[in-house]
Order: C-alpha cells, then structure tokens, then sequence
C-alpha cells in the first residue's frame, strides 16, 4: 500500500469490504484462465476478499494469494482455507516462478513513481511468456477517492508508454465503463501482457 490513509480503509474495513456484494470479473477471469495450461501456477497481488483466488483455485490452478492488508488476508484465508501472504507490491522477489499474475483492481494503488519497479519485479517472476491481467482507474492525475485511498489514475497512453518501455510483448489495453466500491461511475483500463 502506497500510504498509510490506504492501509488504514483497508485494514479498518476488511471485514466489510471482504464480504460486500461483489460480482466476480468472472468474464477475464476465464480469458485470463485460458490462455494458460491446466494447473499453471498463478501469483495473485491484492487478492482482497480471496473470491478471486477461490474461482481460480476451483478451477484447478496453483495460486498464490497475497495482499498488503494483514486484515484482508485473514479474510482471503478464511474464504479460501489456505495462507494468504501478506506483502506489499513492492516487495515481491520471485524469478521465473509463475504462468500468471493477477492483479485485479489492486496496482491501481501503486504510486506512479514506483509503478516501473513494481512492473519490474511482475516481469521478473513470469516465466518467459508469463500472462499479466491488471485493471486500473482510469485518469490523468494520481489523487485520492471519497474514502481517502490513492489510485495513480493512468491514462491508456501513459500504461501503454511505461509497459512497452518496460520490455512487455502483445499489450492489449482495452477500456470500458463500471463502477467501484464507492459506487461512483468509473472508466477502467484493463491490461493484458505477456513477459
């Protein structure tokens, strides 16, 4: 988590944002899925409530669930029964470890000036030709929402400068309109890239 306001929502509202209503991105859970081999091992950054996760481990993928909430990862693990690992973005140090990682509305909280490292050590820990699934709020400026979290705000043409430059291969940017948890109208930026 990038400051303490966004760690602070996430911890005091694990309970309530874990459990909330929320239907699953079930549509580019299964595109992401099947570009990948059957039990292909799956690193999931900010697994939230863990209903991602669960989908995935039900279909038959090795996921590893993780998040930069303690307390959102107590309730990732009670949802999904296994350890859910605690750790920041910026901390990841894997090399060649997974088939894909999953990063569903989650790097949207990673400071702008970190994003290339945090994209960085993603692309480290991919085996080559490794799939990358991540959506972000789109904008023009970094700021803050209504319950005081960071979002760095992106535009399609600013990801798409930093990936390309980052040495990602067969970007897809696609944009469409949803919403959020705090149930305002939101443009979204998915992307999907391979190392």
């Amino acid at each position: 988590m990038p400051d303490d306001s966004t760690s602070a929502f996430y911890d005091n509202n694990a309970d309530l944002y874990a459990n909330r209503a929320r239907s699953l991105p079930k549509q580019k859970l299964d595109a992401f899925l099947a570009r990948l081999a059957p039990g292909a091992a799956i690193l999931e950054l900010g697994c939230g409530g863990g209903q991602d996760s669960a989908y995935m481990l039900a279909q038959g993928f090795a996921v590893t669930p993780t998040d930069g909430s303690a307390e959102l990862a107590r309730q990732a693990e009670a949802r999904i029964g296994r350890p859910v690992k605690v750790m920041l973005f910026q901390e990841l140090d894997a090399d060649s470890a997974f088939h894909g990682v999953w990063a569903h509305a989650s790097l949207l909280h990673v400071p702008r000036s970190e994003l290339p490292d945090v994209f960085t050590r993603i692309h480290r820990a991919l085996k080559p030709g490794g799939l990358l699934h991540a959506s972000f709020k789109a904008g023009e400026a970094e700021g803050y929402d209504g319950f005081g979290r960071y979002y760095n705000y992106p535009s399609a043409e600013w990801l798409s400068a930093l990936l390309t430059e980052g040495g990602w291969r067969n970007l897809v940017l696609e944009e469409s309109d949803g919403g959020g948890y705090d149930g305002k109208p939101t443009r979204w930026i998915v992307v999907s890239a391979q190392r």
